[in-house]
């Protein structure tokens, strides 16, 4: 089975980097679990409401919130355990990455599209 990742903050609106990172993991060959409270479907691929809601473990958690929000998901994101947690850019601020670390989490503060290879200008807005 394939690598997995949940895409919290992911989004149905193309202009926005929590659209283009589920593009560019769909590309890549990756489970996909799209984490939107609003949102059925994004790009085809079921969304859930919470991480809560995905099954199963996860390998990997990609963020696209406002840190604020990150804080308020550190336990349910220790739940599913992931390999690594990857702050993208606009996403995390020193207080959120000491308590995920803290909790023993893998931090990276990386845009988590060009560690696997692709680049969000490869994802058009429309």
């Amino acid at each position: 089975m394939g690598k997995t990742v949940a895409i919290v903050g992911a989004s149905a609106d193309r202009r926005k980097f929590g659209n283009k990172a589920v593009r560019a993991y769909l590309d890549g060959g990756w489970s996909v679990y799209p984490i939107n409270t609003k949102a059925d479907l994004i790009e085809g691929v079921p969304a859930y409401a919470t991480l809560a809601d995905v099954p199963g473990a996860v390998d990997r958690v990609s963020m696209y919130v406002s840190p604020a929000i990150g804080k308020t998901m550190l336990d349910a994101i220790g739940e599913k355990a992931p390999s690594e947690l990857f702050f993208n850019p606009g996403s995390h601020d020193a207080e959120l990455v000491d308590q995920a670390r803290k909790k023993g989490l893998n931090v990276v503060c990386a845009c988590s599209i060009v560690d696997i290879g692709k680049h969000p200008d490869m994802y058009p807005d429309s």
